[in-house]
């Protein structure tokens, strides 16, 4: 059984070395090596918050450094890392007790026998050091080094929103966001299931200005709760279950959801339908349709039908023959960086690839709406060419389609589109654009 900051370094340095998403591959390692609630709050605390602060503290950590840090082995610079985090960002952990469990699991994985000393020398030299001003050649380096995004995508939020825009963004993506619980109407209100959670421990609370939505702290595993067995909510970012509500499907309607899983806008179609009608939700993973079975069942859905489909392939059976179809298709996911700290290290190049297949997607699946039908597009990245102009690109092909107003709670009238920020909205960064086909 290892502990905390030794889980929290050998899951770091596995998903930098094996290109794993640390999300899984935390859960698996806090259940392999025995962590109570308490050790596995801390070792996912160490995890996020190196992955958050991860430019940043390597930029602290080799102005006191003798070796550049790329030639340090992999485990030595992540422990190095997490004991960075502690010191610099935590202080209810002795600076003591980070520096020398540091140095302890130096000696337990590292082959150097003289990484022990180094990693003593550099911390103790991190903590004599006053601390620096932040500064970069310029001012996105020096943004990029403040919030620990990489220099590119600093430059593309800046294009979207000016320097100042994009600094509010990128410090929204460094706090951790609280959980999003919706509400099954179909089995409980609100106000009872905020009750019932907090007999049980978890502190619920209204969101602000989404109804039957609460905001859960306190929750530790999810899966443990008796409201959460008895189907009694869901979790699901208030911007992705807002697209289902402009798409407005309802009762007796024959819906598609193209690309489902884990299942939250099948959910809340599903809720908004009463359970009445049909609902198809595709998956092209075998074990994302178990996943939507498991919820299906859960929450008391018999509507929701989940069928294995690649959404870019045609089904001649499924044309025109439904009322809504929902497109949220795979993206760079740049809008959901707060949750998925690791996303922002991402290599861009593969990303330029996306906006072709997210369009062949759109084109199959609009041939699956009848005539008077609406077409819901939506990601969960904030780039233009993924978004707007993928939009655009579309409606210009597609002459039956055209763009429809919509109206959600708070923000109003929306000409046909909408892009949730972070920062502004306190959602994940998402789109959505509503598609009517013409009668």
């Amino acid at each position: 059984m290892g502990s905390a900051r030794e889980t929290a370094v050998l899951t770091l340095a596995a998903c930098e070395k094996q290109g794993a998403w640390s999300d899984g591959h935390l859960k698996h390692a806090i259940r392999k090596n025995g962590l109570d609630r308490r050790d596995g709050a801390l070792c996912a605390r160490l995890c996020y918050g190196v992955l958050q602060n991860r430019l940043l503290l390597d930029w602290r950590l080799g102005r006191v450094c003798s070796m550049r840090l790329d030639r340090l082995e992999i485990r030595v610079l992540c422990d190095l890392r997490v004991a960075a985090y502690q010191l610099l960002f935590l202080d209810k952990i002795p600076s003591s007790a980070a520096v020398n469990e540091a140095v302890e699991l130096a000696k337990k994985h590292s082959r150097n026998p003289r990484a022990a000393g180094l990693v003593n020398g550099v911390l103790r030299a991190l903590l004599r050091e006053e601390v620096p001003k932040i500064a970069g050649r310029d001012e996105l380096e020096t943004l990029s080094i403040r919030y620990s995004h990489p220099r590119w995508l600093v430059e593309e939020f800046a294009d979207l929103l000016g320097l100042e825009g994009a600094e509010a963004l990128l410090e929204a993506d460094n706090r951790q966001p609280p959980t999003a619980a919706q509400v099954n109407t179909l089995k409980t209100t609100a106000e009872k299931l905020a009750n019932d959670l907090g007999e049980a421990g978890v502190e619920a609370r209204p969101h602000p200005w989404l109804e039957n939505c609460l905001f859960l702290t306190g929750t530790g595993d999810l899966e443990r709760l008796e409201a959460f067995r008895r189907g009694e909510f869901y979790v699901q970012d208030p911007a992705s279950r807002l697209a289902v509500l402009a798409a407005d499907p309802r009762p007796s309607m024959r819906v598609l959801d193209c690309c489902a899983a884990p299942g939250g806008k099948s959910f809340a179609a599903a809720m908004l339908m009463k359970n009445r009608g049909e609902l198809v939700s595709c998956d092209i993973h075998a074990h994302k349709i178990k996943l939507l079975e498991a919820g299906r069942e859960r929450l008391g859905l018999s509507i929701i039908t989940p069928v294995l489909q690649n959404a870019a392939q045609a089904r001649e059976d499924w044309r025109e023959g439904f009322d809504v179809v929902l497109t949220d298709v795979p993206c760079s996911g740049l809008g959901i960086i707060r949750k998925k700290p690791d996303i922002r290290y991402k290599d861009p190049e593969p990303l330029k690839g996306l906006p072709r297949v997210q369009r062949s997607i759109l084109d199959n699946c609009a041939q699956y709406v009848r005539p008077g039908g609406v077409l819901m597009y939506s990601t969960c990245t904030l780039r233009k060419g993924e978004n707007d102009e993928l939009v655009d690109g579309f409606l210009a092909d597609h002459r039956d389609f055209a763009q429809e107003s919509f109206s959600l709670p708070c923000l109003g009238e929306r000409l046909g589109r909408v892009t949730f920020w972070p920062h502004i909205h306190g959602t994940d960064g998402f789109f959505a654009a509503k598609l009517r086909r013409k009668g």
